[in-house]
């Protein structure tokens, strides 16, 4: 079952980045990323603000765009992107599996 919202650790985690740069990401995008804030004034990223994060790091670190690209891109055509993004991670999931399948051999 999925959490309904997800500490910025646990955010940076899901789309293997630091921490610091979810932060930067976070503060450099409003317009895309709007996590809400606990009482303590902690940042907590809903399943939307995840679906965001993996889409600025498949078309940062992936495709090579710059962050500025990234976040035009996404504004203008975030279906497409979001199909790229799963389409990806349909793909590392089954490579773990072939890998744990080649390992138990």
């Amino acid at each position: 079952m999925e959490k309904l919202f997800y500490s910025i650790g646990e955010a940076a985690e899901i789309i293997g980045e630091s921490v610091s740069l979810v932060r930067f990401w976070t503060n450099s995008c409003p317009q895309l990323l709007k996590p809400r804030r606990n009482a303590k004034g902690n940042r907590q990223y809903d399943a939307s603000d995840i679906e965001t994060l993996k889409q600025l790091h498949f078309l940062v670190k992936d495709k090579g765009l710059t962050f500025d690209g990234a976040v035009r891109q996404i504004a203008g055509e975030k279906a497409s992107v979001s199909k790229s993004v799963k389409a990806l991670d349909s793909l590392k999931a089954i490579r773990a599996q072939l890998m744990e399948i080649k390992n138990s051999i």
